[in-house]
Order: C-alpha cells, then structure tokens, then sequence
C-alpha cells in the first residue's frame, strides 16, 4: 500500500500520515474533524496497513485519524504498530495523544525517532466539549514527567482560557514547539474562543521559553 501524503497544516513539518487503528475515537471532543463525515465505524485494527512500505527519510504523523492511545485502545494494536515504525528506522515518526499517561507503558518502543506531542486547547475544563478525555492539567503533568524525548503541544482548536495558568500549564512540559490553531468549522461547534488579545499575550508569553507556530486558520480570530 502507498504511504498517504500529508494534505492538512497541522506540522509544517510532516510529510505522510499513517493511521493503522481506524473507527470512532474513544475521548468523543464535540469539534472533532473526523465527525464531518459522519459516524464512524467502530474501533479496528486495519490489517491491511501493515502492507504499507513506510520508506525512509519521511516524517510520519501515525495516528492522526484517531487517538491510538485513548484508553479503550487494545495494548496489542499499539504495540504492533510502533513496532511496525521501528522496521523503518529512516524514518521520524510523531504520536499526539489526549492521554500521554499511556506513553508509559512504551517507552522501551520509543526509539529517538519518535516523538510525542499532546493537545491542550485550554486550561479550563469544558466537559460537554471534551468528553472523555483527560483534564488539560492532568496531559500537562504526564508529559512533564517525560525527559528523554522531543515534546510538542498543539493548541488546536483553541478556547477561552486563564493567561498565566494556560502558560505555566505548557511551560512544564518544555515543549520544543507549540502550534496554535483556531477551529476550521466555528459555525458547528461554537466553541467558547478567546479575544485576539489574549491570544497575542498567550503568543508572546510562550515565545519567551519555546517557538511558536501560528496555524493559518488563526487568522480568523486575529482580525
């Protein structure tokens, strides 16, 4: 099977996406992109993908259609797909989750050309928003106990928050980058956003300690 060319603008940086573990995903975010094709099918190993030549030199986003480390994700199907990664070791590999805590349980499959990335959208718990994922403080802390691999936060969809909570909450985690992007569809999910000026300050501040990326859907709410 060919390996999927990257079409979104999440990372500048990524070059194909490589989704092995398929279906609805388990944390259920009111604003997923996913839910634009309506319901999912449920949760699966795609046997298939194991087919795919990853190749080398490409830096990979495995998992960007589902959260491969949600709780309710069979320790097996993760397992096999990173060990899967590791038979391309040309390659660099990204895994954003909404549970970290599960990175744990890895660690001896994390070789240096992975690394791993968490979303924190806000400080704030908005619950009929988020679901069943974990608290924005509870993914802060997990990743700030990981040390000896490159960490990302994404901020995507971005939401109202506490300025200096919001910032301390990122800097613990000593992120190499944090991308910040607003929500692509702000009609159907109406999600509670912040002023341009707060997110000036929230850029400002996190440019202090780490690079900042700024997605173009940001614009929107920089106008």
């Amino acid at each position: 099977m060919p390996l999927n060319k990257s079409t979104g603008n999440m990372y500048e940086f990524i070059t194909h996406t490589w989704n092995t573990i398929k279906g609805e995903c388990p944390h259920g975010c009111s604003y997923c992109y996913m839910k634009r094709w309506g319901k999912q099918h449920s949760l699966h190993l795609d046997e298939k993908e194991f087919k795919t030549d990853l190749g080398k030199e490409n830096f990979i986003f495995v998992g960007s259609s589902c959260d491969m480390f949600a709780d309710d994700i069979p320790y097996k199907w993760i397992k096999r797909t990173l060990d899967y990664c590791n038979e391309y070791s040309g390659n660099n590999y990204l895994l954003q989750t909404k549970n970290p805590d599960r990175f744990s349980s890895f660690f001896n499959e994390l070789k240096s050309h992975f690394c791993i990335c968490t979303t924190l959208e806000t400080n704030r718990i908005y619950k009929s928003i988020m679901n069943n994922s974990p608290s924005p403080q509870d993914r802060a802390l997990t990743l700030s106990w990981v040390h000896s691999i490159k960490k990302y936060i994404t901020i995507e969809p971005i939401m109202d928050f506490d300025l200096p909570e919001f910032v301390e909450l990122i800097k613990v985690c000593n992120p190499v980058q944090v991308n910040i992007g607003a929500d692509s569809s702000p009609k159907h999910n109406k999600l509670p956003e912040p002023s341009k000026e707060k997110i000036l300050e929230l850029i400002a501040e996190l440019g202090n300690f780490t690079k900042v990326v700024q997605k173009k859907n940001l614009k929107r709410l920089l106008k």
